[in-house]
């Protein structure tokens, strides 16, 4: 098969507001050792691809410059020695880079089949949330049946996939969302409640619902503040789990109720892991979630897709934080 030297992309040309993110065009990336080449049908828009563009998040050594954490597509060539997948096989991927343009490579343990059901522009807003979910709440948090989880950001695409996935593993779910249609959305996809953080003290309320037992697991994006009041939601033993920081990663908190409740606080990053480590929760997507997608039990809540060349204005969008699940680019049709 014969392939183009070029294609279409999206550059950060310098670091700054969505306009720095430029439609042009660049060489097709050469497949190393253990990846394929994945022609991009849709990509997913991500928190983290905002921070690479302000110069707050560079890749990894090595990693493309493109924007861009999780694609889905067809395989157009794989390399030596891979047998895993074939040409012409339809995927979705999760990639350190490289997601906002019309190819781009991906190592074969980070490369999972479309799920069943899924059109491409659902399966590109896969890979980054549950992976990122999965071993976050499940793997690190360690929910169990019966337990009960905060989930802050119920709305965004890692809020409706967790929400879903707790739902699903027989946990009681509590969600904070800042309007009443995102509160609604976070009820109809399996919350048991959900806070307006705007309107009500989301520390109070937890302490209601839970008859002044706390949450055995919180899902935490916002840091800052909350970082103290997620340890008053927390319960005997509870477990509180970062995951990123829209607020300040530098606090001053009173960590004695850690101590007096054993109290465990963690968190994780996603894209500086290798390959190995992906590729293990790679495994246990497809042995424990896929099956879900199969019989129809989650879906991938799209709000709004864009043109690869729009790139900045979904990037607008995503810092307008109006959207409910995912935004995606559409590269190609």
């Amino acid at each position: 098969m014969k392939f183009p030297k070029m294609m279409n992309q999206v550059t950060i040309r310098k670091f700054g507001d969505p306009d720095v993110l430029v439609a042009d065009t660049g060489k097709v990336p050469e497949v190393g050792a253990g990846e394929v080449l994945i022609k991009v049908e849709a990509a997913g828009i991500n928190r983290p691809d905002v921070m690479q563009r302000q110069g707050n998040y560079n890749p990894p050594p090595g990693a493309s410059q493109i924007p861009g954490l999780e694609v889905a597509g067809e395989i157009n060539l794989v390399s030596d020695g891979v047998t895993k997948y074939k040409v012409g096989d339809k995927v979705c991927a999760l990639v350190s880079g490289g997601g906002y343009a019309e190819y781009c490579n991906a190592p074969v343990p980070q490369v999972l089949p479309v799920p069943e059901g899924l059109s491409m522009i659902e399966a590109a807003g896969v890979p980054e949330n549950y992976f990122t979910v999965w071993t976050n709440v499940f793997q690190r948090g360690g929910l169990q049946e019966g337990e009960t989880i905060l989930i802050h950001g119920g709305s965004s695409g890692i809020g409706t996939t967790a929400i879903q996935l707790a739902h699903l593993h027989g946990a009681k779910v509590i969600i904070t969302a800042g309007s009443e249609e995102k509160c609604k959305a976070c009820l109809q996809l399996g919350a048991d409640h959900a806070i307006n953080y705007r309107e009500t003290n989301f520390v109070n309320r937890v302490q209601e619902i839970t008859f002044g037992k706390g949450v055995e697991l919180i899902l935490d994006m916002v840091g800052g503040d909350y970082i103290q009041k997620n340890i008053s939601c927390l319960a005997l033993e509870g477990r509180l789990v970062q995951i990123a920081f829209l607020k300040p990663a530098v606090n001053e908190i009173n960590l004695s109720p850690m101590m007096i409740n054993r109290l465990t606080i963690t968190g994780s990053t996603l894209r500086p892991r290798t390959v190995e480590q992906k590729g293990e929760i790679a495994s246990e997507l497809i042995k424990r979630v896929w099956p879900m997608f199969q019989k129809g039990q989650l879906k991938v809540v799209v709000h709004q897709t864009f043109p690869l060349e729009k790139a900045n204005e979904a990037h607008r969008l995503m810092e307008e934080s109006t959207h409910i699940g995912k935004i995606i680019l559409q590269v190609t049709k």
